[in-house]
């Protein structure tokens, strides 16, 4: 069976943000679920910039969302077998077996099925309460799926979940789509507070608020001009939020603070452990992490969750500055995190996961 790639669907209308100076311009709009930030400068070029970005976002959404009926993953997972798919679906799913095989399992592309039975059915903002039970699932394994170039193979019954990847992929694509369309300067894309920045940053690098939510803010002082964590929809713990700065590369935060919901009274939440098959139970909160690429930081910061007690150890041995907060608010950084706010982290150029899945053979 041959997929192919459905045209991009209109978003929803960006909205300027103030940020206090008219050498930047950003905007957010509502996308895949979540938040889309562009911060620029300079800001000349900007509806071209949003242009680029929006044309990224619905091509992933119609690549890989298991929440669209129509989106090509879908179509792939209602018959099993054997595909054709496009470039970006095949970019998508490679990576994500990569994550797998470099992350040793700790995050798995297999655990559709798993969040489906835990009710995490369709987009989070539809997801109500429920009195049923949820019904143990056991994650069938990446190693299961096959993807020969854009030749991909599913077994019947595997539910494919990219959520672990996908939006480190759509933030890393759609900075270099800026980028290109700027041609000068730098920008930063954020997709629900996972970023990329490309170019040149402003002075000392970009200035991020790192929190359990993409929306907190600190009530202490005003970081509104901070391209993450810049809604002020809430407050954050000065003891667990801290602004940092970075000049390349991405950064990823996984969280199980913010998509929970309540199921037979227990309350769930979308990091899966795939040995279980159900929500992560380790010491961590919240995990932070800078890396080569967004798609890179979002695998780490996501198997860190699922690692637990060995974290912070397995992400200092991959040479990624962290941060992991406790579920008691107690704080764990990793080398090259700075311990101040204001510090510049600085992630490694070379991306583990790339040449991981080099070695692997689990991309082009």
């Amino acid at each position: 069976m041959t997929i192919t790639t459905m045209p991009p669907t209109p978003g929803a209308a960006w909205s300027r943000v103030p940020v206090g100076t008219e050498q930047i311009a950003a905007a957010d709009r509502d996308a895949l679920g979540t938040t889309a930030r562009l911060v620029a400068w300079p800001p000349q070029r900007l509806p071209a910039l949003l242009a680029a970005v929006d044309r990224e976002l619905a091509d992933l959404d119609t690549q890989a969302s298991r929440f669209r009926p129509d989106s090509e993953i879908s179509a792939v997972l209602r018959s099993g077998g054997t595909h054709q798919i496009s470039a970006g679906l095949a970019e998508a799913v490679a990576l994500a077996l990569a994550a797998a095989w470099w992350t040793d399992g700790l995050t798995d592309p297999t655990v559709g099925r798993a969040l489906i039975s835990l009710g995490y059915d369709r987009d989070f903002a539809a997801i109500t309460p429920s009195d049923r039970e949820p019904l143990p699932v056991r994650v069938p394994g990446w190693s299961r799926v096959r993807l020969n170039g854009r030749t991909l193979t599913v077994p019947a019954g595997i539910v494919l979940d990219l959520g672990a990847t996908a939006k480190g992929l759509g933030a890393d694509r759609a900075a270099r789509a800026a980028y290109r369309a700027a041609s000068t300067g730098g920008v930063l894309v954020s997709l629900g507070g996972d970023l990329a920045v490309l170019g040149q940053p402003p002075a000392g690098g970009w200035p991020i608020l790192v929190a359990d939510e993409h929306r907190q803010t600190r009530q202490a002082r005003n970081l509104a001009g901070a391209p993450h964590g810049a809604a002020p929809a809430g407050t954050a713990d000065p003891a667990t939020a801290q602004q940092i700065r970075l000049a390349h590369g991405g950064l990823a935060t996984s969280s199980v603070t913010c998509r929970q919901w309540l199921r037979a009274g227990q309350t769930m939440h979308h990091i899966i452990d795939p040995r279980t098959g159900r929500p992560a139970a380790g010491p961590w909160r919240t995990v932070s992490v800078a890396a080569a690429s967004c798609a890179e930081a979002n695998a780490a910061a996501t198997a860190a969750i699922v690692a637990g007690e060995q974290a912070a150890d397995w992400l200092a041995a991959q040479g990624l500055p962290a941060r992991l907060v406790g579920h008691d608010g107690s704080i764990r950084r990793t080398p090259g995190w700075p311990a101040a706010d204001g510090g510049l982290v600085d992630p490694p150029a070379t991306s583990a996961l790339a040449l991981a899945a080099a070695a692997a053979g689990a991309v082009r």
